[in-house]
């Protein structure tokens, strides 16, 4: 396999995945500021920091309210990791591998795009916004099935699903990072409530609430929340699990000991970390040591591969 086709598979991974976890971040933004009262303020500014930086935003835009926030994440300039962007760039790979992946897949791959470019003011108002997003989430879902489906599982479905992995892993972290960040303080007060309704915030944005209340039958706690999410390798959106799935992928590719190297340290750095005792400060720091191993797996990836 030419590294170029290895390349624009994996980032076919990555890219379809963006675009998916920048929707669904959206929607549950949108929900958990309905639920919580308006004493209690959020906003939209989190969701900048977990899919992109703040320079990069405040360079084009002045204040982060909901519309500009969206705009940004929709088709914002300079932001790759738009939904628009991101559905563009997952084209353009499929577009350049046409006779690797299956037909049907390039065409919904297409069809998406078009749909996404064509009706991303959709997503600026409320009443059209969860119709929008729920279409990007179930068309990405859609042509992961049939990837999964009607692709011949050889080296390029592999690096389809490291891409996809990767980057599944990196949105874990980030998440798990900003909001646990934004989240109020642990209190016995009637605020308590309002904790909890943003620790379900953090899990649905994984999609991650009933298998999490599966496993789980008490309360949601900060400590269980962040062992599930970031240790549970039975959950397919957990970083434990995606790493795995990475590191399975890996092994059936030649000359893979170097990345697979990479990928065993920051395991070994996840599991002897107990992530979810650690207090916020600490615990920004380890998902910093992890957001920086995910980095370099990628880095030794491209170099051994692309």
């Amino acid at each position: 396999m030419l590294s170029r086709v290895a390349s624009n598979l994996c980032w076919l991974g990555r890219y379809l995945e963006r675009a998916e976890n920048t929707a669904r971040l959206i929607n549950v933004n949108s929900n958990l500021l309905l639920d919580l009262p308006k004493s209690i303020v959020l906003g939209w500014e989190p969701i900048i920091d977990i899919v992109s930086d703040r320079t990069t935003y405040y360079a084009n835009y002045q204040v982060a309210d909901e519309r500009s926030v969206l705009s940004f994440l929709l088709a914002g300039p300079n932001n790759p990791s738009s939904i628009v962007d991101s559905l563009e760039y997952a084209r353009e790979n499929a577009r350049t591998i046409r006779e690797i992946i299956p037909r049907e897949a390039w065409e919904q791959i297409n069809e998406l795009y078009i749909y996404g470019d064509e009706n991303r003011q959709k997503a600026l108002f409320r009443r059209s916004r969860y119709d929008f997003l729920t279409e990007v989430i179930e068309s990405v879902q859609k042509i992961t099935g049939i990837l999964a489906g009607t692709m011949t599982h050889d080296e390029g479905y592999h690096f389809l699903k490291i891409g996809r992995n990767l980057e599944r892993a990196d949105m874990t972290t980030r998440i798990i990072d900003v909001r646990s960040a934004t989240l109020l303080p642990e209190t016995e007060t009637e605020q308590s409530a309002f904790e909890n309704l943003q620790w379900m915030s953090v899990l649905k944005s994984l999609t991650a609430y009933q298998m999490y209340r599966r496993e789980v039958r008490l309360r949601i706690r900060r400590s269980d929340v962040l062992k599930f999410l970031l240790l549970e390798e039975r959950f397919p959106r957990s970083l434990l699990h995606s790493l795995q799935e990475v590191s399975k992928c890996v092994q059936t590719l030649p000359n893979y000991e170097a990345v697979l190297q990479e990928l065993e340290d920051v395991e070994k750095m996840l599991m002897n970390a107990n992530p979810q005792t650690l207090i916020q400060d600490k615990l920004h720091t380890f998902i910093d040591d992890m957001q920086l191993g995910i980095h370099q797996v990628f880095n030794q990836l491209e170099e051994t591969y692309f």
